[in-house]
């Protein structure tokens, strides 16, 4: 068989369901074989960029490897932005780009970049295929550094005089990646600590997620009984009403639930990514560190080790939780609860406060939410609101950039949730600023037969930025722009469109939308 031919029964011995991309010259071979596929659907997007932040939320939320096609050149460099997105937010993602054939890449040639040195610093690994007889096993090991801890980005770059070529190979087997346990040592080392602490507190990141461990998290929770707070991208693992449950923290040095980090005297710190939050923001007096996390600690004069436990959360919970764990029970000072709940604005209810304010919004899209809703945020100053008020009913389900923090991710991620989860209800949240940069895949969307919801909040202006520079400068500059009437847009691409003017009328406008399943809604909300 062809060179393509055997990568395509690779990608179907890996379990793909859908390539995202665009094709090019350099990949007719691959699109040929594709064609013939009965496993795999090929989804034409519209950008590259589209194409990777698909992958990037699809394989976030099904825990498999997302996958994104690109020919050489710029279609390749389109993926850049959603792959290192993909990598920093540790999402598992193969990309895939055709490349000119060996007998050019020497010289200066037509759309030739070396793209592996282009990608080598956004991924696990970036690879190029020189010999057919090596495809399977390349795929087969990017598959696996794709997904294991911490998972990431792959790049694979196929030449095109390769892609004809004829190959005996055949795919190699899928064998599970092992799973560790810390020994008996660092799991007594670690109750030692907890039992001689007053107040630990647990501190949660997205590890916790990717590593299917809430249940056990849990578990440890309920025994230790502290408080608990977690990145913006852990949030759900604890139930919202959960008394231990003091939910966020991350963002800036007045952050709400930074005093509560303070006042402990040992941070129990699980799953948790540095590439949300350095130490150094939110760990000032250099309190003790007990490291649970699939992988060794990072060295940080912030982060001062005094417990480690290195291995898979979900075993080592399970260990830990057979321990003899004292309860440490204790309230932070202050109300400190109700002041986080108040800082974030979230139990606003309506009480006749008819204004669209961002926390408003969210307000009514928790209360219409289920167990099953995904809501996917665009990087913004929205996205502060929304990793603070909303809660989500259940882990994973609230897909937030917080790794490289691209704008333009919410309404291509929106496409790869509703293909991960077809009967899931789908929010896209994004500001103006991000939501014409991928406006385009409406009609990739449109033509999948996809059904969720985008909320576009308009104030013709890049609104964290401008808070940022007013705070900075006193003035803002740079910061402004116009905007298409998004109603008309939205029937343009002929879909629905909204513009609610009261909150009674947007919760109206959102329970429509969640109650039919044949279309797109697009509800813009202007804001001064």
């Amino acid at each position: 068989m062809k060179a393509t031919d055997l990568l395509v029964q690779c990608l179907e011995n890996e379990g793909v369901e859908y390539i995202f991309g665009i094709m090019g010259k350099e990949t007719l071979d691959l699109m040929d074989s594709l064609s013939k596929s009965k496993q795999i659907q090929f989804v034409n997007v519209r950008h590259e960029q589209g194409a990777a932040f698909m992958a990037d939320v699809y394989g976030r939320l099904t825990n498999k490897v997302g996958v994104c096609l690109a020919t050489l050149g710029p279609g390749a460099t389109n993926l850049l932005t959603g792959i290192a997105s993909a990598n920093l937010d540790h999402s598992p993602v193969v990309a895939i780009a055709g490349q000119a054939g060996f007998e050019r890449q020497h010289q200066e040639s037509h759309q030739y970049v070396d793209l592996v040195k282009v990608f080598e610093p956004a991924t696990k690994w970036s690879v190029q295929m020189k010999d057919v007889q090596t495809l399977s096993a390349i795929i087969r090991k990017a598959f696996r550094v794709a997904q294991m801890e911490k998972p990431g980005a792959v790049f694979i770059e196929l030449p095109e005089n390769l892609a004809p070529q004829m190959t005996s190979a055949q795919p190699i087997p899928i064998t599970p990646i092992p799973k560790s346990t810390p020994v008996s040592q660092s799991l007594e080392e670690a109750r030692t600590l907890l039992h001689q602490s007053q107040k630990p507190l647990v501190i949660v990141g997205n590890g916790v997620i990717r590593q299917k461990a809430v249940k056990e998290l849990r578990t440890f929770v309920e025994k230790l009984q502290s408080p608990v707070i977690h990145s913006f991208m852990a949030k759900g693992i604890l139930p919202k009403d959960h008394p231990l449950n003091y939910f966020t923290f991350g963002f800036n040095k007045k952050d709400a639930g930074l005093p509560i980090i303070e006042e402990s005297d040992l941070l129990v710190v699980v799953g948790y990514d540095f590439v949300e939050a350095l130490p150094k923001d939110w760990n000032k007096k250099k309190l003790p560190i007990l490291h649970i996390d699939p992988l060794p600690a990072e060295i940080d004069e912030h982060y001062p080790i005094k417990g480690e436990l290195a291995g898979d959360l979900t075993e080592s919970f399970k260990a830990l939780n057979q321990l003899d764990i004292t309860p440490k029970t204790w309230v932070p000072t202050g109300n400190a609860k109700e002041k986080v709940m108040e800082s974030y604005q979230m139990n606003l209810g309506q009480q006749g406060n008819q204004s669209l304010t961002v926390e408003n919004i969210l307000t009514v899209i928790e209360k219409l939410s289920t167990e099953r809703t995904i809501v996917v945020s665009d990087v913004g100053a929205h996205k502060v609101s929304i990793a603070r008020t909303y809660q989500p009913k259940q882990a994973g389900r609230l897909i937030i950039s917080n790794g490289l923090a691209s704008m333009g991710i919410a309404l291509p991620g929106a496409i790869g949730a509703k293909l991960a989860s077809p009967e899931a209800p789908v929010i896209c949240i994004t500001g103006d600023g991000g939501a014409l940069m991928n406006i385009s895949e409406i009609e990739t969307a449109k033509r999948l037969g996809l059904s969720f919801i985008i909320i576009v909040l308009n104030n013709s202006a890049l609104k964290l930025e401008e808070q940022m520079m007013k705070g900075k400068f006193g003035h803002t500059f740079g910061t402004d722009f116009g905007n298409p009437d998004y109603v008309k847009l939205a029937e343009g691409f002929g879909i629905k469109g909204a513009r609610p003017t009261q909150l009674n009328e947007f919760e109206q406008v959102l329970k429509d939308a969640l109650n039919q399943t044949e279309d797109i809604t697009l509800i813009e909300i202007r804001h001064e």
